[in-house]
């Protein structure tokens, strides 16, 4: 078995779950706005529990109901085109948290457990 690793930049989205852009979720339109841009991949994870700015608690608690949990898209490509994609995300955010950092990417080749 081969690895090889490539540099790459991971684009972070922080948002609500309940925020929306032309009455859809905004996380589904910052994903697809990534696809339509080439960008190698993009993924939504819902959080059971956070807090942001304002310090009110969101909970996944089955006595709050919330349906307003945490959301992070995580976008990866180069660095190159995920800073051609900054202009987009700027005009789809009112608000919310976007962090950026290199990291690696691993490829694995071959067969495991000959």
């Amino acid at each position: 078995m081969s690895v090889t690793t490539k540099e790459a930049v991971l684009l972070r989205v922080y948002l609500a779950e309940a925020v929306k852009w032309e009455h859809k979720p905004l996380y589904e339109v910052v994903v697809m706005r990534a696809r339509e841009h080439g960008l190698a991949g993009a993924t939504v994870l819902r959080g059971p529990m956070g807090y942001g700015r304002s310090t009110h608690l969101h909970t996944a608690k089955i006595l709050d109901l919330s349906i307003n949990l945490p959301i992070v898209v995580e976008v990866v490509d180069s660095e190159e085109k995920i800073n051609g994609f900054l202009p987009v995300l700027e005009g789809l955010l009112l608000g919310g948290l976007v962090t950026m950092e290199k990291v690696k990417i691993l490829s694995f080749s071959g067969s495991a457990g000959a």
